[in-house]
């Protein structure tokens, strides 16, 4: 496991991917650009969830021109999403863009294509080339008698062959796909084949349970493998939910440290408290904690405390009451409802604790 170290550098606003820089997350507000004041709010929420980079819809020449505003409001890099216009293109990367997102296959006329890319180069911006399952050319669907790996990685090379052509290699590339296997497969190849870095997602993955668990496993086969330079988790849901699972995915692939983790036990016949309820309320609690720990959430005390005993803080459910226990020793014994409390006073008291050893 680890990064490839050969890919390019590029720099996202003050943001740097590839080279072995740690693998940045991503995500794209679902509001309407032009409504600047709900955009920037969805992006200052998304930034203290750890957003790292953030992508908005351009549709309009309105909402090109909000990027300007929006920029000054925000403290991530801001990407432009751009289909079928060339003109948006133009407009978002005058109005700011840190980056701006583009299929040259729907752009138009190699000479669209050269106009945008001019722009990017006068103004030192990258261009993500992002070619999608569903969009792939008609004559590399005949070529390789339907939508395949093979075809997606194609596409990709050539659409960057192109705009290296017009004199510019300041480029990341992004081939998603919805077939998870297919998706892993393209990025396998495509790694072999580039040195630009990768932007790396499943598609259209689906609902917050089914998206989380096809970009689980499409993002742990790829980035296992060292390929991934950025990620976005892509939900039907808040895009906070996709930083979570980013988040959760980096982490548990060893690839992002920080945040705390929060382990939990499966509900059995044993348990005497609302496990369920106390699990979901630790892991809102714990977001906002700048800790690298890990708390367990355990339903009984007959295996709850040696189960926890790995955590560095963890609760153990008895009837009506439960453990607080720390390093696996337990601290005391209280109501149920008291549980939470103590639990964040443990917290509070370690993020004392790391800032007077700071």
């Amino acid at each position: 496991m680890g990064y490839r170290d050969e890919t390019k550098v590029v720099q996202i606003g003050k943001r740097q991917i590839g080279g072995g820089n740690p693998i940045l997350i991503q995500s794209m507000c679902n509001t309407k650009t032009e409504d600047v004041k709900a955009t920037v709010e969805q992006i200052l929420a998304l930034e203290h969830a750890g957003c790292d980079i953030i992508r908005v819809a351009v549709p309009t020449m309105e909402a090109a021109a909000a990027l300007t505003e929006i920029k000054r409001q925000i403290h991530i890099p801001l990407v432009a999403d751009i289909h079928f216009d060339y003109r948006l293109a133009i407009a978002a990367i005058e109005c700011g863009a840190d980056k701006i997102r583009i299929n040259p296959g729907n752009i138009g006329s190699r000479e669209r294509i050269q106009a945008v890319v001019d722009k990017a180069k006068e103004y030192g911006v990258p261009i993500r080339v992002g070619v999608n399952s569903g969009s792939l050319e008609k004559p590399l669907v005949e070529k390789y008698g339907g939508v395949t790996a093979e075809g997606l990685v194609e596409s990709a090379l050539d659409k960057v062959a192109l705009i290296e052509q017009m004199g510019y290699d300041n480029l990341v590339i992004s081939i998603k796909s919805s077939d998870v296997m297919m998706c892993v497969k393209a990025h396998e190849l495509i790694a072999k084949k580039t040195h630009y870095p990768l932007h790396v997602g499943i598609t259209e993955a689906g609902t917050v349970i089914a998206g989380n668990i096809k970009s689980a496993v499409g993002l742990g086969l790829i980035l296992s493998q060292g390929i991934g330079d950025t990620i976005r988790v892509s939900l039907t849901g808040s895009p906070l939910e996709e930083i979570k699972s980013a988040k959760l995915i980096l982490k548990t692939l060893g690839l992002r440290r920080g945040g705390v983790e929060v382990v939990s036990c499966p509900t059995c016949g044993r348990t005497q408290i609302d496990l369920i309820g106390l699990a979901n309320q630790v892991e809102t609690l714990v977001q906002g904690y700048p800790l690298d720990i890990k708390v367990a959430v355990m339903g009984c005390v007959v295996n709850g405390p040696g189960e926890a005993k790995e955590a560095d803080l963890g609760v153990a459910g008895g009837i009506g009451e439960g453990l607080l226990i720390r390093k696996g020793e337990i601290v005391k014994k209280l109501p149920e409802s008291e549980l939470l409390p103590a639990l964040k006073a443990e917290l509070d008291r370690m993020v004392e604790e790391k800032k007077a050893k700071e």
